[in-house]
């Protein structure tokens, strides 16, 4: 016997065919869009492959007709001459793997090379800067030494000398060995040790350009003669003035030990433009 169904049972069973049948409406929907849109793409690659097909026969069609070039006789004549070269391909490929072969052959002896020629230039680099030191150096005496000897005949030249008082000399010229250490190791002048109050005679004409009484001269004259000028050190006592004349044998000073001085002595400094020569170059003392 049959079962007799609810309203509201009824209801449901008519959703859910209802429901069944708009899916599947969905479904053929979807695969008949998705159909169309494949054909549609296939259509549309055909239409392209046709236009660029009619392209290519319009573009032959148009060389044929304007341009002769092509089909010309000079063209044809140079295809043949291509044609016609023979070409030893053999021969091509050896010649291409003697020049590589080669080339890495010439990279790598340039690279040993390179090397040697790098530890070389070290060896040498030391070896040279030693001897260009050693040059320079010499280079520096040769020309403080030819200095000096052109003052030493300037000075000659220009001016006479005698000697500024008789004694002995105590301490001579350029560097010495000192006793004390406030004596100078660069000896200036000369020194000619003397009884004190010994007179000192101007050994040039000239003018007194200094007289003092400071500094480790102590009493002191400078008497300039040119570019030639003279000094009289550690006096007792100064007998001209800054300003004065002198004359060549005039007595200027007395021997004396004032200033940096270890005993009595005339210390007699001789400079050529402010630079200082031995003075027993010049005269004997």
């Amino acid at each position: 016997m049959e079962r007799t169904l609810s309203v509201e049972e009824k209801i449901r069973r008519a959703e859910a065919i209802y429901e069944r049948r708009q899916g599947n409406n969905r479904q053929v929907a979807t695969i008949n869009v998705a159909k169309k849109q494949k054909k549609d793409i296939k259509l549309l690659k055909k239409m392209l492959i046709q236009i660029l097909v009619c392209m290519l026969i319009y573009l032959a069609i148009y060389l044929v007709q304007n341009n002769q070039y092509v089909f010309s006789e000079d063209f044809i004549n140079k295809a043949n001459d291509i044609l016609s070269y023979d070409t030893n391909f053999i021969e091509l490929y050896n010649n291409a793997k003697s020049g590589i072969l080669s080339l890495f052959s010439n990279t790598k002896e340039d690279s040993t090379n390179n090397e040697e020629a790098g530890m070389e230039n070290a060896i040498g680099g030391a070896v040279d800067e030693n001897t260009t030191n050693i040059d320079v150096s010499e280079a520096e005496q040769q020309q403080e030494l030819s200095q000096t000897e052109k003052d030493i005949e300037n000075v000659k030249k220009t001016t006479s000398f005698i000697k500024p008082i008789e004694g002995v000399v105590s301490s001579k010229f350029g560097q010495r060995d000192t006793a004390t250490g406030t004596v100078p190791k660069n000896h200036t002048g000369t020194d000619i040790a003397a009884n004190v109050g010994t007179k000192i005679k101007s050994a040039t004409d000239g003018e007194v350009v200094l007289s003092s009484e400071e500094g480790d001269y102590g009493k002191h004259l400078k008497i300039q003669i040119g570019e030639v000028s003279i000094i009289y050190a550690h006096c007792n006592a100064l007998y001209v003035k800054q300003g004065d004349m002198v004359v060549q044998g005039q007595e200027i000073a007395e021997v004396g030990s004032t200033g940096n001085s270890t005993g009595p002595h005339l210390h007699f400094e001789i400079r050529y433009q402010e630079r200082k020569v031995d003075p027993q170059s010049i005269l004997e003392l």
